[in-house]
C-alpha cells in the first residue's frame, strides 16, 4: 500500500508557531460524499485545510458536460488564492470522498498571512504548483488516450485516501473525466484486464500500483502537488 501523506501537509510546511495561529483560527468541519463547498460564481467566503477526504472542483458546459479540473486532498488547501484578496470561483467545489478539514473564514485567512508572512508563503508556493498541474492538465487531457488520463486519476485519488478502494460509479467517473460512460468503462475494463485494477458496481479496488502506474501517462509525477517543507 502507498504511504500517506502527514494529516495535511500544508500545516505540516509551517513552523509550530504558525501552525497553532492557522488552527487556532478555524474549526473541524466534518463532510461527506457530495457536499457543495461553493457553487461555481459564488464568493469564496472559507478556505479548507483537508485533513482526510478529497475535494473535486468540478467545471460546467452549458451543455450540461462537466470536468474535474482539480482535486484538493491533504496536501493542501482549498482556494488558496483567497489567502491574498476576495475571489469567486469558476468551478463547483464538491466532496469526492468523505473527510474532515479545517474551516477557516477567508477574511480571517487574509489577516493571518499579514501578520504572519511566513503562511502567506507556504499558501502562494502551493498555488504555484497547483497552477503548474493546471497547465500540464490542459495539454494532458487534449493529447493522452483515456486510459492513460483514467489511470493518472485513479492514483492522483489513491495518493489522497486511506485503503485501495474507491466508490465512484460509471456516471460520476465520466462527470469527473469529461468523458462518456462508454469510454470510461471501456477504460476500466482495459485496466481490470492489466490487473490493475477490479470493477464493479461502482467499486474499484486497485490491486497493482505499479501496473497502474506503468499505464499512466507522463503527467502522473508520483506525488501530489506538496508545499515545500
Amino acid at each position: 500500500m502507498h504511504q500517506a501523506l502527514p494529516s495535511n501537509a500544508l500545516l505540516a510546511a509551517l513552523s509550530p508557531e504558525d501552525r497553532e495561529a492557522l488552527t487556532g483560527a478555524a474549526t473541524l468541519f466534518t463532510f461527506q460524499v457530495g457536499h457543495v463547498f461553493v457553487e461555481a460564481g459564488e464568493p469564496v467566503t472559507h478556505a479548507y485545510l483537508i485533513r482526510r477526504g478529497i475535494v473535486s472542483a468540478v467545471a460546467a458546459m452549458a451543455d450540461g458536460r462537466t470536468v474535474e479540473v482539480f482535486m484538493v486532498g491533504r496536501e493542501g488547501i482549498t482556494h488558496p488564492a483567497a489567502s491574498a484578496a476576495p475571489v469567486r470561483t469558476y468551478s463547483r467545489h464538491a466532496a469526492q470522498a468523505d473527510g474532515e478539514a479545517w474551516k477557516i473564514e477567508v477574511g480571517r485567512l487574509r489577516q493571518l498571512c499579514r501578520e504572519r508572512p511566513a503562511i502567506q508563503s507556504t499558501i502562494l508556493s502551493y498555488a504555484s504548483t497547483l497552477q503548474s498541474e493546471l497547465e500540464q492538465s490542459a495539454a494532458c487531457n487534449a493529447l493522452h488516450r483515456a486510459e492513460q488520463r483514467f489511470a493518472k486519476w485513479l492514483l492522483r485519488c489513491h495518493d489522497r485516501i486511506d485503503g485501495d478502494t474507491l466508490n465512484l460509479t460509471q456516471e460520476y467517473l465520466a462527470a469527473m473525466l469529461g468523458s462518456q460512460r462508454t469510454t470510461v468503462n471501456e477504460a476500466a475494463q482495459a485496466l481490470q484486464k492489466t490487473g490493475a485494477i477490479t470493477y464493479s458496481r461502482g467499486k474499484i479496488t486497485i490491486i497493482d500500483r505499479a501496473m497502474l502506474e506503468r499505464t499512466a501517462c507522463e503527467c502522473y509525477n508520483g506525488r501530489t502537488a506538496e508545499p515545500p517543507l
